[in-house]
């Protein structure tokens, strides 16, 4: 305390001048708009930078919850459009009762991806506790991915389609031929599409998507796009080579298909097999 009263006693010029500096600006500002105008924009000015910059730092904080709160609303999204039928598509207005109820979608992180093996592999962050289950179709927004192989229960195995092992159900999207989609094992940013017929009308360019003739994918989801073709040994059929849209590289959030009628449909066509 003393040390304040001897600062004071050393100081109290300059702390006089301070004083009645302050009061003379005040008296200013109050009896002159002009001035009090000028005095609250700075003071605006400041506090508003001030503001955006921490405004700022918190939305750089939030990105992840963000992030997540926009993948669960594409899954959500992606629920609804897999959902529609064809048919309600080309109506003006929507009846909810012609609406199908055929997927159901979920959102998981990617913790692992292979890329360079004969058969490559993703672990995600779902599992049996998410009701993930064997042979459910695994998408991003730009693609497919591959198909869940293993579940535990809370983590899940997806073999890429960069496998020697899956074989999907692919077609050009321009027409209705329908082909095989498998991998040579050469690069990870190409996949072939086998089986296509030699009438069917392919460019180079052309989409490439999944054919719906499985229960494991709807129809439409996109693969990529013709990089170039060739004419089998046999003659009938081409052989396309696909670059795929996604990239097999760098996958960090993937969604999973599940096709809620998948048991049935495997049940018919097990009966017509036998």
């Amino acid at each position: 305390m003393q040390q304040i009263i001897n600062f004071v006693i050393r100081n109290k010029t300059f702390l006089l001048f301070l004083l009645l500096f302050g009061l003379s600006l005040f008296f200013t500002i109050q009896s002159h708009s002009y001035h009090k105008s000028k005095i609250v924009n700075s003071a605006n000015f400041f506090t508003g930078g001030f503001y955006k910059m921490t405004n700022g730092i918190g939305q750089y904080l939030n990105l992840k919850e963000e992030n997540q709160a926009l993948i669960e609303e594409n899954r959500k999204l992606r629920t609804i459009v897999f959902n529609l039928d064809l048919d309600t598509l080309r109506v003006s207005k929507i009846d909810s009762t012609l609406l199908g109820d055929h997927y159901r979608f979920t959102s998981a992180d990617v913790f692992k991806n292979s890329y360079n093996l004969t058969n490559n592999y993703l672990t995600i962050n779902k599992g049996k506790n998410d009701n993930i289950q064997q042979d459910f179709g695994v998408i991003t927004s730009k693609g497919i991915v591959g198909i869940v192989e293993n579940t535990s229960n809370n983590y899940a195995t997806v073999l890429s389609v960069l496998s020697k092992k899956n074989r999907i159900n692919a077609q050009l999207k321009k027409t209705n031929h329908i082909g095989s989609l498998v991998w040579n094992g050469k690069s990870e940013e190409f996949v072939q599409l086998i089986d296509i017929s030699k009438f069917a009308p392919v460019a180079i360019g052309d989409t490439i998507m999944t054919g719906g003739q499985s229960a494991i994918f709807p129809k439409g989801i996109l693969i990529g796009k013709v990089e170039d073709f060739s004419i089998d040994i046999g003659g009938d059929t081409y052989t396309i080579n696909v670059h795929l849209f996604n990239d097999m590289t760098n996958i960090g959030h993937v969604y999973l298909i599940e096709n809620l009628n998948a048991r049935e449909i495997k049940s018919l066509q097990n009966q017509s097999n036998e």
